[in-house]
């Protein structure tokens, strides 16, 4: 089976646009946990990638339909944001804004982290989060994890000098992966088997 077969497809997206963040370093454990994993296949998003237009601007639908297809199209989600002013990225609620309503968000499992230079960590960015995307019909799973000090966690070359954070980032991507297995996967196969011509 290659990658692009895959049954299970996991859309990452980095909440952060500044050159060399932390938020795409910690990203980067959970795309290796889930490449670790033969039946599935991950997309990174990276905003800095995409001309993500302003509430109110004249919006190019292109890039618009191109996000809601990827999401579309994956079988779960994850939500990477750095902490700013007691909340989460704006760039973050910019692509849940460009994801229509109702939300091409609703029924999909979302797995979330959190990176913050102070010592709480993101807590309060993430529960600004998972309201949000509960809101708009997500399912957010129960575990979200919050790296404090993200600064002292991760060397220039994005290498992690902590190996307890380092499996408690991997194990975003673990608990996506199994409630995916647990939960949808059954069911897809019982929809195959009750109508095999779909």
């Amino acid at each position: 089976m290659t990658k692009e077969d895959c049954d299970i497809r996991i859309a990452v997206f980095i909440g952060s646009v500044r050159p060399g963040n932390m938020t795409a370093k910690a990203s980067a454990l959970i795309v290796d946990e889930i490449d670790k994993h033969k039946d599935a296949a991950v997309e990174v998003i990276d905003p800095a990638e995409i001309d993500l237009a302003l509430p109110g601007t004249a919006k190019d639908s292109s890039v618009m339909d191109t996000l809601q297809q990827q999401v579309s199209d994956a079988t779960g989600i994850i939500f990477a944001t750095p902490e700013y002013h007691g909340s989460y990225s704006s760039v973050i609620k910019l692509i849940i804004e460009q994801l229509g309503y109702p939300s091409v968000l609703s029924g999909k499992p979302i797995a979330l982290l959190g990176v913050a230079a102070g010592s709480i960590g993101a807590i309060k960015a993430l529960e600004h989060l998972r309201s949000v995307c509960s809101h708009v019909g997500a399912i957010v799973l129960p575990g979200p994890v919050s790296v404090a000090a993200v600064h002292k966690v991760f060397d220039e070359k994005g290498q992690c000098t902590d190996p307890a954070m380092e499996q408690r980032i991997r194990g975003v991507a673990t608990n996506l992966m199994d409630y995916i297995r647990d939960n949808i996967c059954p069911r897809v196969a019982l929809e195959q088997m009750v109508r095999p011509d779909r």
